[in-house]
Parts: structure tokens; sequence; C-alpha cells
């Protein structure tokens, strides 16, 4: 998989793998989310292509504090080949090489799979609790 940071015409081909992956919500409209982040750190939105076909993204980010990751997705049908952990590590070495200490990543609590991944790459629960507040609304 090579991986490089995210161009425009990526754009549908990204909306589509994260619908396939089950990573959108009617409360949050994609198009909108790529719109945020390619105007906020774009060099963070991460596209993994094998050939000309796109099967994983992420967007990462860095306030200066702790790093973040969103939207991490893999092709369903390439997953469970290493995909993911690869794109990961190249997330991390993106965020070390900018100095941040460590990584923080909001899992759905049901979300076993994703959480056994994570806990595979040496990621642990945090003794916190998340909360959140829409400013904007999407919809």
């Amino acid at each position: 998989m090579e991986i490089r940071k995210f161009n425009e015409p990526d754009r549908e081909d990204i909306i589509e793998l994260w619908k396939a992956c089950n990573l959108t919500r009617p409360w949050n409209d994609p198009n909108k989310d790529i719109d945020r982040k390619v105007r906020f750190q774009p060099d963070l939105f991460f596209v993994g292509s094998v050939g000309e076909k796109i099967i994983s993204s992420a967007m990462a980010g860095y306030d200066g504090h702790r790093g973040s990751v969103f939207y991490l997705a893999v092709s369903p049908d390439s997953q469970g080949l290493g995909y993911g952990q690869k794109m990961m590590e190249h997330i991390e070495k993106a965020l070390t090489k900018l100095g941040c200490p460590k990584i923080n990543i909001v899992i759905r609590s049901s979300n076993d799979r994703v959480l056994g991944f994570y806990n595979n790459m040496a990621y642990a629960k945090d003794d916190v609790v998340s909360i959140g507040k829409r400013l904007i609304p999407d919809a």
C-alpha cells in the first residue's frame, strides 16, 4: 500500500470507503468533514492505495499537546492484511516528527473489533470520559 496526502479527486472514493466501513453518521456530513480537514492541517489527511484503488484513509491532527486520529478506514475486502497497522505507523511517525508526545483516539465503546486492533498496536484504554458538544450542526 502506498500512503500519500489526500487530493481533491479522492473525495468521492474516500466517502464511499467511509460508508463501506460504517464510519459515516447522519449528524456528520462527510463532505463538510473533508472540507474542514482540507482547511486545517491538510498534510495530516492520508490516503492509502494499492495500484489505482483507494483502500485506506485517515485524518490525523495535532494541537500542540496531543495527537488524534479520525476516519481510519480500510476497505472491508482489504481488512486483516496489515494495511490499518501500516496507516497507523505512518501517522505515528508523522505526529512524532511534529513533536507530538501522545495520541488520543475516540472509539465507540461497542466497537470491540476496533478496540482489539488498537490494543494489538499497544494502545491502552485511558481512565477518561470523552464528552462533546456540537458547535456547528451539519444538518
